[in-house]
């Protein structure tokens, strides 16, 4: 599932940012919001676009964050946030208003919104920002275009300041950011970030700078790294050495950290069909909007509408970089299947309240996005098929036994109830990550009487307090920042974390008649393959079904990704967005069922 337990939240003591696996990135229980941006009238000083800086002060915390602010013609605010210290790129806002001088936006993520109001000269943005039940004072200021990608003006030495590199490692790129400064004493400090695995903030020992000539190590994973800068010292030429394996690295100076590579996303102009479409659920209440992809020539063609997994989804299903639902949209349409894939209610463009939704809520909005299909006359109504990934693939059952779903295809779905894949998956994560066995079963333990705790209390606001006073005594979350603490707890007394908890796949499971193809990767830490794919296997037949395939694909990942690991760390370095081999599976699959 993409969201991550109290041993994997609190016991690892995640920051601010921190977003629930499926994304490494990746999603706690989100705010409930939408887009509603507005149109931006001008402030005295200039508008709000550009880059503006602010960190949050929480105890003797302190954070650093960076917003992006973009606006189209249309006047639409756009916002994302990094969040350097944590190595957290790109967060995007689900909600984005600048309206008579005062900006808000929220991001559903991290349970997050900001509210401020920009100064009179147009340089700093004064507000508030509140997560979970945390409300910290949290000043912007414009960061000068000037500035950026230059040494510090009171360095010591040109080595100084903040600096981008990357090496490539079999299917995966790890791309690093350094940050080198100077303490009271004159002496050169240093940190590293390596982005793509959510690690941040590695002291470097034993730095030094002479002549050009650059050294540092990084005691934590065995590192050093050997280099030469350049004449114009805003390049650094050496070579990165870890466990007796060394690899070229060249590091350029700037603040601007180095694109993903991204090789399955399609280009434009696509060729078929793409439409932006809106359809209602719950009684009229929700507007969900999404894209609806239809190949070439005449129809009707059979579909594939795509369920997301867990957290606030948009219709890309975007984690850690990726867009798994685009590349499996293209792939399929490509192949004469049309495909309809939406934003969940209350994120990107859809209306309604993310953080109020359950599982149910969300089938709900699966059902009424089959049934937009129906009404299209390019669909051909009988060959309409579900592919739902994670906790879509909880979903996609449900639409099966109701005799919505021609077909359904599951990937990485669970088969276990909530607290047994989320018990395993915290043990498996936790074991991966190479977390001492002792320590591993404390955690397990604080997990289960946090989920006793959970069903126990019924008051949301009570059991807030009671998880807090828990972690508290426990000294689980030591180190940990409060306003990150606090969301995860907010997540544990969230609607759709209840449910989730005790919510049991199998009765839906064994209603499904029609064709099911089940795929879980091997590597898969967070919907453990065997377990799911045998008990998947055995229900279904057990209950008549004569068409069912499961496949547990090697060294692919909770993603479908070719993996080492199978860590949600690995996740954002892959360059692999979604296995060909699946791809193709589930093209030909589909293609047979279609006929």
């Amino acid at each position: 599932m993409n969201r991550r337990s109290v041993v994997s939240c609190i016991g690892a003591a995640i920051g601010l940012m921190a977003i629930v696996p499926g994304t490494l990135a990746q999603s706690s229980s989100g705010g409930g919001v939408q887009n509603t941006a507005k149109t931006a009238r001008p402030a005295m000083g200039g508008g709000i676009e550009g880059e503006w800086e602010g960190a949050l002060q929480a105890g003797e915390s302190q954070l650093k964050l960076v917003l992006h602010l973009s606006a189209e013609k249309s006047g639409e605010i756009h916002a994302k946030l990094d969040s350097p210290e944590q190595a957290v790129y790109g967060m995007e806002a689900t909600e984005a208003v600048f309206e008579l001088g005062n900006l808000h936006f929220a991001i559903a993520s991290v349970n997050a919104a900001f509210d401020g109001k920009l100064g009179a000269d147009g340089r700093t943005i004064s507000g508030t920002w509140k997560q979970g039940s945390a409300n910290l004072p949290l000043v912007l200021h414009r960061r000068s275009a000037a500035a950026k990608g230059r040494m510090p003006v009171n360095a010591i030495s040109p080595v100084e300041g903040t600096w981008q590199g990357a090496f490539q490692n079999g299917n995966m790129r790890f791309r690093l950011q350094l940050h080198i400064a100077h303490d009271d004493e004159r002496k050169l400090t240093g940190m590293m970030d390596s982005l793509d695995q959510g690690a941040n903030g590695l002291p470097m020992s034993k730095l030094s700078e002479a002549n050009g000539e650059v050294h540092f190590e990084i005691a934590m994973v065995s590192g050093v790294y050997q280099g030469m800068m350049n004449a114009a010292r805003n390049a650094i030429a050496g070579k990165w050495s870890q466990n007796q394996d060394s690899v070229a690295l060249e590091f350029k100076r700037s603040d601007e950290v180095l694109a993903l590579r991204r090789p399955q996303n399609p280009a434009k102009p696509y060729p078929y069909k793409e439409e932006e479409v809106q359809f209602s659920s719950a009684k009229g209440t929700v507007t969900l909007r999404g894209t609806l992809t239809i190949p070439p020539g005449a129809g009707p063609f059979p579909a594939a509408l795509l369920v997301a997994g867990s957290g606030p989804q948009n219709r890309d299903e975007a984690i850690a970089g990726h867009s798994p639902y685009l590349v499996l949209s293209d792939h399929l349409t490509r192949h004469g299947i049309a495909v309809l894939r939406y934003d969940k209610r209350g994120i990107g463009k859809s209306t309604g309240d993310f953080s109020l939704a359950t599982t149910e809520d969300f089938a709900a909005d699966a059902e009424a996005a089959v049934a937009y299909l129906r009404s299209r006359k390019e669909i051909a109504a009988g060959k309409i098929g579900v592919i739902g990934h994670s906790e879509g693939g909880l979903i996609a059952p449900i639409l099966g036994g109701s005799g919505s779903a021609a077909w359904i295809v599951l990937l990485a779905a669970p088969a276990q109830a909530g607290e047994q894949v989320m018990l395993e998956q915290s043990e498996a994560i936790a074991g991966a990550a190479g977390m001492p066995q002792a320590q591993v079963l404390s955690s397990l333990d604080f997990d289960r009487q946090a989920y006793a705790l959970v069903r126990s209390e019924k008051d949301s606001a009570l059991l807030e307090k009671r998880l807090d006073a828990m972690v508290t005594s426990s000294g689980i979350a030591e180190g940990a920042v409060p306003a990150s603490v606090q969301a995860q707890i907010h997540m544990l007394s969230s609607p759709w974390f209840r449910y989730f908890l005790d919510y049991d796949p199998l009765p839906a499971l064994r209603k499904v008649k029609c064709p099911v193809l089940a795929l879980n990767g091997e590597r898969d830490l967070q919907v453990i393959a065997k377990e799911n794919l045998s008990l998947i296997q055995k229900t279904l037949e057990d209950a008549g079904n004569k068409d069912v395939t499961t496949r547990e694909m090697p060294q692919l990942n909770h993603l479908l990704q070719h993996a080492e690991s199978g860590t949600p760390a690995e996740y954002g370095a892959i360059e692999e967005t979604i296995s060909p081999e699946v791809l193709e599976l589930i093209e030909n699959w589909a293609a047979k069922h279609n006929k």
